[in-house]
């Protein structure tokens, strides 16, 4: 082997320590993220910006911080700033995020596009690469009977079945009807006991605790049962939404409960400045 003249050694010695000191800063952010998941958002509140500018949007959610992206479905939501993506393919967008610096492995669907055509949906999502496909309400009544709840849980795990014959992960939110009580049961209590587990997993939505839903007690109530979360800072005092880290929560101990309820993933889910100074709290917290 040729001898390496000093300069050269010395130039490529540094780059070496620089691309160590790369790699150590990057999985020391990984290591200091709340169980070492990368940050994510979902994309409801920059929604306006999607239907605006796509590609300046999630480049910009890119330089905040955010990892991960969650979309909302062009079918489902598309009076709602997402119908603008439907002129993609999912192969074209997945390369695009991909390019643009963020992954999407999760998405939300309307149930009534499930109900008109899951398969064409799931066809979709696979198309994209999606490994969840969550729906954020069963849209059942807002007075239910038990019967009402019983029929929205028999039709969602055959939906369920369905996306697992695809290798995907169908997910129940929690908003509406499943915020809903029954003779005096909570609806969302009802529907986790009646979904099949290996069907059906759940994303919980933090700010319920402003209607009584804690992260932590559902997390350690049901085992096994979650696989995602919406982070969303909560003050107590003034009732408000606020950046996560400034407000009354105690993060350690959500994130904590969070590894028994099966949470694997989590989205920041408020206005892009809320979400954006998030990240820093986000980075440091460990668990």
């Amino acid at each position: 082997m040729p001898a390496i003249p000093r300069r050269e050694f010395l130039k490529n010695a540094a780059n070496t320590a620089a691309a160590a000191s790369l790699l150590s800063a990057t999985a020391f952010e990984l290591h200091a993220n709340p169980l070492g998941l990368p940050i994510g958002c979902q994309t409801w509140p920059v929604r306006d910006g999607i239907s605006k500018d796509f590609p300046g949007t999630i480049k910009q959610l890119a330089a905040a911080g955010f990892q991960n992206i969650e979309l909302c479905s062009p079918v489902g939501y598309n009076d709602s700033g997402f119908g603008s993506l439907a002129k993609y393919k999912g192969s074209e967008l997945r390369n695009m995020l991909n390019d643009w610096g963020v992954s999407c492995f999760s998405s939300h669907f309307g149930i009534d596009e499930l109900r008109k055509d899951q398969a064409g949906r799931i066809a979709w999502a696979q198309d994209l690469g999606l490994k969840q496909m969550i729906v954020p309400s069963l849209g059942g009544p807002k007075n239910p009977t038990l019967d009402d709840v019983k029929h929205a849980a028999d039709e969602y795990n055959k939906m369920g079945e369905n996306a697992a014959k695809a290798g995907i992960q169908q997910g129940l939110h929690n908003e509406g009807f499943e915020l809903s009580q029954v003779n005096g049961k909570r609806t969302y209590d009802l529907l986790i006991e009646l979904l099949d587990p290996k069907l059906v997993k759940f994303q919980f939505q933090i700010s319920t605790i402003s209607e009584g839903y804690d992260a932590a007690e559902y997390f350690m109530k049901y085992p096994g049962r979650f696989f995602s979360m919406h982070v969303q800072g909560w003050s107590a005092p003034t009732k408000k939404i606020v950046a996560v880290g400034q407000d009354t929560l105690d993060w350690k101990k959500i994130f904590t409960a969070a590894k028994t309820g099966g949470v694997n993933n989590y989205f920041v889910e408020m206005n892009f400045d809320l979400m954006k100074a998030s990240v820093p709290y986000l980075r440091n917290l460990q668990v």
